[in-house]
């Protein structure tokens, strides 16, 4: 629940940086599959891509539980890490600029 209510008020403010940043929302459920993901995205209109992740790189980056934030700067070192129910809008916005002026 918590990852859907970050997407809905991602939805607004992502479009701001859609030409500067690339973001995708990256599943680790092995209960829900790409195409219910996909079909959830694209009825709720949201405009990134989304996709499953190895399960490997998600060890290496040490993914240990669902809503866990990882922004990656052009280098693919991370620039930003949060876990569940932490960051928000304005945590976005900051992150989004940073990774926009790089």
């Amino acid at each position: 629940a918590i990852c859907r209510s970050e997407w809905r008020s991602l939805k607004d403010l992502y479009p701001e940086f859609a030409d500067k940043v690339d973001f995708y929302a990256i599943s680790q459920s092995q209960v829900e599959t790409i195409n219910h993901l996909e079909h959830d995205r694209i009825e709720q209109g949201y405009p990134w891509p989304i996709a499953k992740m190895d399960d490997n790189v998600l060890k290496e980056l040490k993914v240990l539980q669902q809503s866990t934030k990882i922004a990656l700067d052009h280098q693919g070192v991370i620039s930003y890490r949060a876990g569940y129910g932490n960051g928000g809008v304005d945590k976005w916005h900051e992150v989004f600029s940073n990774l926009a002026r790089r």
